[in-house]
């Protein structure tokens, strides 16, 4: 597994119009494996666009190494280096019960379920208020081999951060999409269910930048 970071030049016209359509940034991250298109055997390919302050970073999850030439000359800076990719495997193989991490998650909070005592089928429907976004990641944080532990005021220590609905086309229909970011500190209790978790994503909309579960080292005061 492989883990990229692309930063985007958000000043440049087509980086615009990119970022404003989830499905135009899933087709150019998918078009950064020509060739060899992953398979469901491979794994995945995750992906969040992550805005910080005047920054705009691009992540990528994948079984291959891609190539990101195509969008350093679309929507990138030139004059960089490009991009970069890093074994993911080294991280991975590291994790143990009982590790602190920060951690950073773009996720759609959504439910299952029907629409009025009339309808037959389920539908999905996104959590919009903070604390059911919540309530949705710490209830699903089990399955996925973490918990998060509580901080300050006894609370868990995690925010609800980029809180968004969206909307755009996709196949001549519109998707609405509600989105939020989490960051906070969890601690492992299941390495092999969060390896599954940080290559396999987390939730629904997977395709639209959703469920890239990140880590990176805690910050001591």
């Amino acid at each position: 597994m492989h883990l990229t970071r692309f930063e985007i030049n958000p000043a440049r016209r087509a980086a615009r119009a990119m970022l404003a359509s989830p499905q135009k940034i899933h087709g150019a991250v998918m078009a950064a494996f020509p060739g060899s298109l992953p398979t469901a055997e491979d794994g995945r390919v995750l992906w969040r666009v992550d805005r910080h302050q005047h920054r705009v970073l691009l992540y990528l999850v994948s079984p291959h190494r891609p190539d990101l030439t195509h969008l350093v000359e679309q929507v990138g800076w030139p004059t960089t280096s490009g991009w970069d990719t890093r074994d993911y495997g080294a991280l991975l193989d590291t994790l143990d019960v009982g590790q602190q991490w920060a951690f950073r998650l773009r996720a759609n909070p959504a439910q299952s379920r029907r629409k009025d005592a009339t309808s037959t089928k389920s539908q999905r429907f996104g959590h919009v208020t903070v604390s059911q976004q919540t309530q949705w990641l710490l209830d699903r944080a089990e399955r996925h081999g973490f918990v998060v532990p509580h901080g300050e005021q006894d609370e868990p220590d995690v925010a609800v951060r980029d809180r968004d609905l969206s909307t755009f086309a996709r196949q001549g229909r519109d998707v609405t999409l509600a989105t939020a970011v989490f960051e906070g500190i969890l601690r492992i209790t299941d390495p092999v269910a969060l390896r599954a978790a940080l290559i396999n994503g987390i939730g629904p909309a997977k395709g639209y930048g959703c469920g890239l579960l990140t880590l990176a080292p805690v910050r001591r005061a």
